[in-house]
Parts: C-alpha cells; sequence; structure tokens
C-alpha cells in the first residue's frame, strides 16, 4: 500500500509555521518573508508534498476551475484559423482573471452526440462553443440537465445558451450593395461548409441551412442580389477549400464578376483560384471576404482585402464575460457586436 498523500498541515508542522502560513506560500496571495517561505518550500521538498490537492480545493470552491471551450471538427484547423484564435486569446484573458482554466474539445461535425459520452464524467464550470456549427447540437441538452452554464459565438441556440454573435445578415447585405453599387450584377458566392450541398446551386438552398452563419450571410445577399445568386458550399474551412470552389465559379461558362466568400481563407482560396486562371483581380473578377484576419501569407504586396471586419477577440472576451456573470449567479442577455466594412483593393467596377 503507498504512503498516505501528505498534507499541508505536516509541512507547516515540519516548517515550524501555522497551517495558514504555509498556506500563503502556495497560494502566493499573502505577504511572507522569504525566509519563512523558504523554510515551507524545503520542508514541502522533504515530504514529497506537491501542493494543494485540487479536489479538495475545487470541492471547498464549489467550481471545477474548467470551463470547457468545445471547437467543430478537428482543433488542427480551429488553429489554423486566424480569427478562431483572436476569439480564444479574447476567451482566455478573461477566463485567466477569474480565474479558470479552459478544456478544448472538438466535436465531430458527423457523430456529434459522440462528444456527450467525452463530456459526461467531466466537472466543469460552463462550456463555450466555439465555430460556425449548427443551430441544434445534441451537447446542449446534456449540458442543460447538468445545470452547466452555455455561452455561444453564435451557435448552437436555444433555451439555457447565451448569445454572442454579430448581425451576420446585415453585415453581408452591406458587402452585397458594396458590389452593387460598383455595378455587378453578376454575383457568386462561396459558402462555408456544411454537411449537405455539393455543386454550384442557387442561393436559396442556404436561406434555411441550419447553420446559422451560412443562413444569416446568404440572406444578407439575397436581400440585395435575390435568392438565385449561384452559390457553392466550400468542402472544407481553409483556403484549399476556398480555391477548390472559387475555382468551379470561375471556370463556369458565364463566370460571376464578382464572388462574396463567408470568410477571409476561403476569400483567400478564391483569390488563388484566379491567380491560377490568369484573372486580374480586381479588374476581371473582384473578391471580398468576412472576417477582417490578417493574411501575412498573401503576396500580393500593397493589396488589402474587401471584407466586413468582425472584432473576433472582443468576441472571445465578451464569451468570458458571459462566463464570468453566469458563474456570479447572474443572468446575462444576449450579445451583438458591431462590425465594419473594409473597402480594400480587392473590389472594382466590372471590366466586362
Amino acid at each position: 500500500m503507498s504512503d498516505p498523500r501528505p498534507t499541508l498541515k505536516a509541512v507547516a508542522r515540519r516548517a515550524g509555521v501555522s497551517v495558514s502560513t504555509a498556506s500563503l506560500v502556495f497560494s502566493g496571495r499573502g505577504p511572507v518573508s522569504k525566509p519563512t517561505a523558504d523554510k515551507v518550500r524545503a520542508a514541502a521538498r522533504d515530504l514529497h508534498y506537491l501542493g494543494p490537492d485540487p479536489l479538495a480545493s475545487s470541492l471547498r470552491r464549489g467550481r471545477a476551475g474548467v470551463v470547457a471551450v468545445i471547437i467543430e471538427g478537428r482543433l488542427l484547423h480551429a488553429f489554423h484559423d486566424p480569427y478562431a484564435v483572436r476569439v480564444l486569446d479574447g476567451l482566455a484573458a478573461v477566463l485567466d482573471d477569474i480565474p479558470t482554466g479552459m478544456l478544448l474539445m472538438s466535436q465531430d461535425p458527423a457523430r456529434p452526440e459522440h462528444a456527450i459520452e467525452r463530456l459526461a464524467g467531466t466537472a466543469l464550470d460552463a462550456t463555450v462553443f466555439l465555430g460556425c456549427g449548427p443551430a441544434a447540437n445534441p451537447l446542449v441538452e446534456h449540458l442543460v440537465s447538468r445545470g452547466i452554464p452555455i455561452v455561444a459565438l453564435g451557435a448552437p441556440r436555444g433555451p439555457g445558451v447565451v448569445c454572442v454573435d454579430i448581425d451576420n445578415r446585415a453585415a453581408s447585405r452591406d458587402l452585397a450593395a458594396h458590389l452593387r453599387g460598383l455595378s455587378h450584377r453578376h454575383l457568386g458566392i462561396v459558402a462555408l461548409p456544411t454537411p449537405a450541398g455539393a455543386g454550384v446551386a442557387p442561393l436559396r438552398t442556404l436561406l434555411d441551412s441550419p447553420f446559422p452563419d451560412v443562413a444569416e450571410r446568404a440572406r444578407g445577399v439575397a436581400d440585395v442580389a435575390g435568392p438565385d445568386v449561384p452559390a457553392i458550399v466550400a468542402p472544407g474551412s481553409d483556403i484549399e477549400a476556398g480555391q477548390s470552389a472559387g475555382a468551379t465559379l470561375l471556370s463556369a461558362a458565364d463566370p460571376p464578376t464578382a464572388i462574396i466568400a463567408q470568410s477571409d481563407l476561403l476569400a483567400a482560396g478564391v483569390l488563388r483560384a484566379a491567380h491560377d486562371l490568369r484573372l486580374r483581380v480586381p479588374r476581371d473578377v473582384s473578391v471580398a471576404g468576412f472576417d477582417g484576419v490578417p493574411l501575412p501569407w498573401w503576396d500580393e504586396p500593397g493589396q488589402q482585402l474587401t471584407t466586413v471586419v468582425q472584432p473576433g477577440d472582443a468576441k472571445g472576451a465578451a464569451a468570458g464575460q458571459a462566463v464570468r456573470d453566469l458563474l456570479d449567479g447572474e443572468h446575462p442577455a444576449d450579445v451583438t457586436l458591431p462590425t465594419t466594412l473594409r473597402l480594400g483593393s480587392t473590389t472594382a467596377p466590372p471590366s466586362r
């Protein structure tokens, strides 16, 4: 049988100090002289004391000290997306002040219910959903039944979920109106990935998508250009997916004079596709995106993507503040953050 875990009381006794003084040394929350602190740490080393029992500490606080962050799809894709990284950074900055840690967990879009098994035995203070997922998620019912607060950055939605989002429809409407104002009458859309959809189809097929970001951004374009704008669902959310989708639209018999991509990464892919087809941007085709993230790998000096800028860091911080309020027993309202239309060098009047 292994020796019992050494206690803080034993460390204090060996160092010749009170338990409260020893506790201050490990918490770092009070003034303790360096000689006293050194004695406590030496006693801890002698007894192989590794610090306060985290389980006991969490029971005393009534919190687990963990917020789960659910990311749809592979974590690798999230860390390759500058927008997702900004959101995570804004969220982490607020959670650090609570203080609490983040547990990053991916959710397979093809088998979303499997995430329930992975979370069922995990002690959590709250859950934050990050990504452009569907409005309905089987995890929500599970978390609500456990009384775990939920904050969603756009999706999922429903009772028990605090939503932090932007007005996707209005932002896309402004983008489409900008292109219409430049006299573009033949638009094309590269939509964020969804399980359904293959090939080019009218925009109307996306207006009732179960994915709020996809549907709302499509509705914004339809408000200006109508529901018959040709659209293609990208096979993924990265640059390569945007390149593939953009090539399909631009290789059509009657290609669009302007393409709106539902993310900047997809727009970067469309720019690559245009380059491959020897099309000049914006003279031969205008390209616009959504997110407003830096694209340092884009090797076109002096150019800037026309896009909708949404505040990723502020969005993450707002989600963190909602978590803080929920843990304090408050009932925060949904949050809608502002966006800005940034006009760059990738849009201009059509040449044909």
